[in-house]
């Protein structure tokens, strides 16, 4: 009878264990160490733009009326309408995941659509913004550049590297949002198991919050 209970026992402890790693569908999957791992992986990402911003405040100490005549050069419209848009984009994002813990996958679905559409649009007018800089010799190593004053040859030299890093942040960040999409329509990123796409959240705001910042420091600074 003991013998019977034990095997019992044993037989249905290993079936407990499989069943709790078959709820997120990979083996040894934990979503707080995702979770943590994410967090840890922003935190380098912090330290890449914190170093920058302390690059750029060191820089506008010096070079103060230097970085305000060349921040006068850049577009503070287009600059205020990206800001918009990716403030709308993280908006978007944050519902999609709300929606989907709901189990409304075809909103969630639309709402990481209209983020992407936000990113690419962001990206858009920041190509045409960078082609108005090349068309007027604004570019790194130009003869234009080269005759300014040396601040603004650093400002421009900073502003080209740090806005170019945060865009290439925005083109990762989209293309995890559309894989993000794909596996919400295939079933394997829904309201039970959703870490994945709370990740991808958190890679987006980190996007956004980096342009927060860069936006005043090179388009307000004048």
């Amino acid at each position: 009878m003991s013998d019977s209970a034990s095997i019992t026992t044993g037989a249905e402890k290993p079936a407990a264990h499989d069943d709790h790693h078959g709820h997120y569908g990979v083996p040894g999957y934990d979503p707080a160490a995702w979770k943590m791992g994410m967090w840890l992986f922003l935190f380098t990402e912090l330290l890449l733009f914190g170093a920058m911003f302390i690059v750029f405040a060191v820089y506008l100490h010096k070079y103060i009326w230097q970085f305000a005549a060349g921040s006068v050069q850049l577009d503070i419209p287009i600059g205020t309408f990206n800001t918009l848009v990716l403030l709308t984009s993280s908006m978007t994002m944050a519902l999609a995941i709300a929606v989907l813990q709901r189990g409304k996958k075809e909103l969630a679905i639309k709402l990481l659509d209209f983020t992407l559409g936000c990113a690419a649009l962001f990206c858009v007018v920041k190509s045409f913004e960078w082609g108005g800089k090349f068309e007027h010799g604004i570019y790194p190593g130009s003869l234009h550049l080269a005759a300014m004053t040396l601040g603004e040859q650093i400002f421009f030299g900073l502003y080209f590297t740090m806005t170019g890093l945060h865009a290439l942040h925005v083109i990762v960040g989209a293309g995890l949002i559309l894989w993000c999409r794909a596996r919400i329509k295939s079933g394997a990123v829904h309201a039970e198991r959703i870490t994945f796409m709370d990740n991808i959240g958190l890679y987006w705001h980190l996007v956004d919050l980096v342009w927060i910042f860069l936006f005043p420091l090179f388009y307000l600074v004048g």
